[in-house]
């Protein structure tokens, strides 16, 4: 599983039972294990309710999603509402998560609770959902990958923004956005595997670079929602020109 701000019942069960020492980060997603509840039993329940109205919420109004989506569909990985996004109970430690084997983005509904954080959750996971439909990522075994994805994913989801920081204390300016990025990709890969966390710094820095240099599909880091409406306007005439010559 690739976290976010990180995930498969038969694939998951495989891998861990061939990788017994290191469970992938599916101990963080407990749901990923079980049958899925049926529709009636799910709608009663209160968290499952809101996060699905928050959900459609960011899918239809937040610049970053949308963009996201246009671009893995221009990529041919179109995203369906009810087939690659899950709401399910998560640890307390994570808002949401990226299951490769089953191109699934889970958000967790215990923890998410307003719809500012959806937003973010929700971008956060498309990125690594975009970098698995345009790369081999090997998510599993290659912790460069993994390292470069949530590089990007702090990088260009919002994670990091200014506001972001002081909510969090952290009140550094100079080299605040590479300071930040850094931090938090090295964290999400301690959350879902067991490596040491001289191990992770050393993935993140070997890539740093070029990653968090990588800027598509926005073009630009969004620091805001005008970058990111911005950006996806940029992103809709990107081809426009070629076309008409």
């Amino acid at each position: 599983m690739e976290q976010g701000e990180t995930v498969s019942p038969s694939a998951a069960q495989e891998k861990v039972g061939k990788e017994e020492d290191d469970d992938l980060g599916y101990r963080l997603f407990p749901e990923r294990n079980k049958n899925p509840q049926s529709f009636l039993v799910r709608s009663l329940f209160t968290f499952h309710n809101k996060c699905q109205v928050m959900l459609r919420m960011t899918l239809e109004t937040n610049p970053y999603a949308q963009l996201l989506l246009e671009a893995m569909k221009q990529s041919g990985c179109t995203v369906f509402n009810d087939r690659h996004f899950s709401c399910e109970n998560c640890d307390a430690c994570v808002g949401g998560g990226f299951d490769s084997a089953t191109s699934q983005i889970v958000l967790c509904q215990n923890n998410i609770r307003h719809q500012s954080h959806m937003n973010r959750v929700v971008t956060h996971e498309l990125i690594h959902a975009f970098d698995h439909c345009r790369a081999h990522v090997d998510w599993f075994k290659n912790v460069k990958h993994l390292a470069c994805s949530e590089i990007r994913a702090a990088n260009l989801s919002g994670d990091c923004t200014l506001m972001n920081e002081i909510a969090r204390f952290k009140f550094g300016l100079k080299g605040h956005q590479q300071t930040c990025v850094r931090d938090r990709a090295i964290r999400s890969i301690l959350a879902v595997r067991k490596v040491s966390k001289e191990m992770a710094e050393k993935a993140v820095d070997e890539v740093f670079d070029a990653c968090f240099n990588d800027l598509e599909p926005f073009g630009r880091i969004p620091h805001s929602k005008t970058d990111a409406k911005r950006a996806f306007r940029d992103f809709q005439n990107r081809d426009r020109y070629n076309a008409n010559l």
